[in-house]
């Protein structure tokens, strides 16, 4: 495994981490925070493709933002919130971080985090808990995927796209043939269990560069449609996964795979 990616707050960058602790919903402190408006809706970079260069990170019990560090309200008043079709509560994150991340986008937003208390299902072939995450614990992907992807973006003329794009939690080396993550039933990393829970349906963030915040199409959805249509519609890359057993993660720690599809 080359790389651990943690996401703290839903839709914004992410940072590399060497070890993580893993919890049921997914790598410690992954997407356990989210911005959300004035009516509770989550926001992402589907219509705020901004949060892409936004790099918050977690440390010493407080979340960093733009030179500022804010104190975690890990609980009290619940709030309404929701993410997709799914409603729950979060735990409103106060004025400070809430006018620092509005001042950041242009708009007024909300800085929440997941209630102690919070139990979401996630489905798939594998079920299993969530936190902010769209469905699912975790997203793996291979470097053979993206390396294949964009051979076949260069063969359209098309400049390649960097991993970030795609927003993986786990980087997977050294498997020599392009989506075998798909394959993957159940696998040990570390001392973690994961199960597949499905193939990851792309929507238009791989189309945001994660670097500027700016939309930039049309790869590589436009390459991905060309070989990798879901039937129910989409284009697929990686594989979500559900946490089966908890424990730590590492870079540099062997994928071994318990079993494989048919």
């Amino acid at each position: 495994m080359s790389d651990l990616v943690v996401y703290p707050v839903k839709g914004c960058g992410g940072y590399s981490v060497a070890s993580s602790a893993v919890d049921p919903t997914g790598l410690r402190g992954d997407r356990t925070m989210m911005l959300v408006d004035e009516n509770g809706m989550f926001l992402s970079q589907r219509k705020v493709p901004a949060m892409a260069a936004l790099r918050p990170h977690l440390a010493d019990e407080a979340l960093f933002h733009g030179g500022q560090s804010f104190p975690i309200v890990a609980d009290g008043p619940r709030v309404p919130v929701t993410v997709h079709k799914w409603q729950g509560t979060g735990i409103d994150q106060g004025d400070e971080a809430a006018q620092a991340f509005s001042d950041a986008l242009g708009k007024s937003v909300r800085l929440v985090r997941t209630p102690p208390d919070l139990h979401r299902e996630s489905v798939g072939q594998t079920t299993g808990v969530v936190g902010y995450a769209d469905a699912h614990a975790l997203l793996m992907i291979s470097l053979s995927s993206l390396d294949g992807l964009n051979a076949r973006i260069l063969e359209r003329g098309g400049e390649p796209v960097p991993m970030n794009r795609f927003r993986p939690n786990v980087v997977v080396s050294g498997w020599p043939e392009p989506h075998t993550e798909d394959r993957v039933r159940r696998a040990v990393i570390g001392d973690v269990e994961l199960g597949y829970a499905k193939d990851c349906v792309r929507c238009a963030v791989p189309m945001v560069d994660q670097e500027t915040g700016l939309r930039d199409g049309p790869e590589p959805t436009r390459t991905l449609a060309t070989y990798r249509r879901d039937p129910d519609g989409g284009v697929t890359f990686g594989m979500k996964a559900a946490v089966v057993g908890t424990g730590t993660i590492s870079v540099g720690d062997k994928v071994d795979v318990l079993e494989w599809a048919d």
